[in-house]
Parts: structure tokens; C-alpha cells; sequence
């Protein structure tokens, strides 16, 4: 009996704001099963904007954390609406992270950024997707996830979840993401007031 041929699957998983608690109305679960090519392997992530022209408009495309102002970036957080981090915390991530941002040339100042975690081979999750509030509606943060998942999918991680406010639910649905198709929720550990007191 011949075994069923799997399609991979990529699922991308952010949180847009840590205090915001996940419930079925509020943070749906997105999945994205990407199209197999003839040889079977997963298709490539198409770039709508190529680095030399987000150049021409003045933003450098970062692929790694070197060279980024985490005290610049948690304030991009904070006009977002995300939560300040720690620096030093902040930059431990980085270390553990697959990075995509853009700076501004004028500047170097971060003005999108997205990153991922995870194991680098079967899964990844998607945190922290900003645009600075003057840059959105650039393309910017489409700029950078695309980039984000098409490092992801160059390294062969099949799985990228993600996690989003239905407000900006549409923003991911043309990188392909989508509603988990079998119904499959996502589920968030919440330390209980109590636990919290103890530590």
C-alpha cells in the first residue's frame, strides 16, 4: 500500500501585542500551506519589492541583527502599541532569532523589522512584526516578512505559525497565510497570577 504524499506545510506565528490574551475572536490561527514544485520541494517566496528598489527609497534591507539599535527598535515597540523590552533581553532573542528589517539610510534607525524563532529545521514562529507608524503603507512590513519566510524556506523549516489581531489579519492573507484549514486553534501558556507572586 502506497503511503500519502504530505505536502509540507508553513505556518507563521506572531504575537502583534504580548498583553493581548489569545481567544478564538480575537487572535485567530494562521496557517500557510506553501504549492509544491515538480521536484517536490516547497515553491520559493516571490519578492515584491527587490532590495535595490527598496535602496532607491531609501532603506537598507538588514538580514541578521548585527548593526541594530535595540534601544531604537524598543521604540518603534512603544509607538506601535507593543510592550517596551529589555535591552539585554531583547538582544539575547536577536541571538536566538531569525532576523529581516530595514533601516533607514538617512538614519540606520530600524523603521520595519519582523523576526522569527524556532528550531531552524521543521518549525518556526514569527514575533514582533513593526513598521514604524510614519512608514506604514509602504509595503515595508510586507517587505520584510517576505524576506523573513523566504530565509525560513531556504533552510528547509516547513512549519511558520503565526498569530494575529483580526484587524491585520488581511495584511497576511496575500503572503499566503490563511485560517488553519482543519480547525487546529493555537494555545498560549498564561502564568497565573498566583504562580507570577511566587517568582
Amino acid at each position: 500500500m502506497q503511503q500519502p504524499q504530505l505536502q509540507p506545510r508553513v505556518r507563521a506565528r506572531a504575537f502583534l501585542h504580548a498583553a493581548v490574551k489569545l481567544s478564538p475572536r480575537r487572535n485567530p490561527f494562521l496557517l500557510r500551506r506553501p504549492a509544491a514544485s515538480a521536484g517536490g520541494a516547497v515553491a520559493g517566496v516571490q519578492l515584491t519589492v527587490s532590495d535595490s528598489e527598496l535602496s532607491s527609497r531609501g532603506f537598507a534591507v538588514r538580514r541578521t541583527a548585527e548593526g541594530l539599535d535595540v534601544a531604537a527598535l524598543n521604540e518603534v515597540f512603544a509607538r506601535v502599541g507593543f510592550p517596551r523590552r529589555q535591552e539585554e533581553r531583547l538582544r539575547r532573542a536577536l541571538e536566538h532569532s531569525e532576523v529581516a528589517w530595514l533601516a533607514s539610510e538617512a538614519t540606520g534607525r530600524p523603521v520595519a523589522f519582523a523576526r522569527a524563532a524556532g528550531d531552524g529545521v521543521f518549525n518556526a514562529v514569527v514575533w514582533d512584526v513593526v513598521v514604524e507608524p510614519s512608514c506604514q503603507g509602504l509595503g515595508l512590513g510586507r517587505a520584510v516578512m517576505e524576506r523573513l519566510v523566504a530565509e525560513l524556506r531556504r533552510k528547509g523549516v516547513g512549519n511558520i505559525v503565526l498569530y494575529a489581531e483580526p484587524r491585520v489579519v488581511g495584511f497576511y492573507r496575500p503572503l499566503g497565510f490563511a485560517m488553519d484549514p482543519d480547525g487546529i486553534r493555537g494555545m498560549a501558556y498564561y502564568r497565573s497570577k498566583q504562580n507570577q507572586k511566587q517568582q
